[in-house]
């Protein structure tokens, strides 16, 4: 369930835009600079603000219910509102675009700076009370994650650029699932060999 609702906001992005955008793909994402023509009638448009709608309704619901709100939740927060709202504002879907690719660097740089500068690595601090693993394997995993999600932005620029903005949709959704199931998958077959709960080093 928690999966589902951290894909929340994305979820409602793909949804809207896929019910509102003209069949055949490529015209789907051209927006109006018209002004008189209403945002309903613009599917990428529409979908961003379902998106940012989506975003506060997370955060929302989570102090709604006293629950603590992550940090990188109020950075995507943050983000949203503002890569969406150029959108939006703009009638400019390069904004919106981008913002996968700054939202996975600023996840590279959060990793990177806290083990570089404070010693800490968030990797471990989640996951560390379900696994114990050597220090050397807490460090390769946590720069593994970083090159990841610095190359994650990567592919999202060139996604971008190469595919038509129907197509960028479809790569967003399905396309990075499939790359971090992949990913993982590999991470955790390379992890088999060290992997030990914490009941079991006891």
């Amino acid at each position: 369930m928690k999966f589902l609702f951290d894909l929340f906001p994305v979820i409602a992005f793909f949804i809207t835009y896929k019910l509102t955008a003209q069949p055949g793909g490529n015209n789907a994402c051209i927006i109006s600079a018209n002004s008189d023509i209403s945002i309903l009638h613009q599917p990428i448009l529409l979908a961003t603000a379902v998106a940012i709608a989506a975003t506060f309704l997370q955060v929302g619901w989570l102090v709604f219910r006293r629950k603590k709100v992550d940090t990188m939740l109020w950075i995507s927060l943050i983000i949203i509102v503002v890569f969406g709202g150029a959108t939006i504002y703009f009638h400019n879907p390069s904004f919106i675009q981008l913002k996968p690719t700054i939202l996975y660097w600023v996840f590279a740089f959060s990793l990177a700076f806290s083990a570089l500068v404070f010693k800490k690595n968030l990797i471990r601090n989640v996951m560390g009370s379900q696994l114990s693993f050597p220090d050397k394997v807490w460090n390769s995993l946590n720069y593994a994650w970083i090159c990841f999600f610095i190359a994650l932005g990567v592919i999202n620029i060139i996604a971008a650029k190469i595919l038509s903005c129907d197509g960028w949709v479809n790569f967003k959704v399905y396309g990075f699932t499939g790359i971090m199931f992949v990913f993982i998958v590999g991470q955790m077959l390379f992890l088999s060999k060290y992997m030990t709960t914490t009941e079991d080093s006891k």
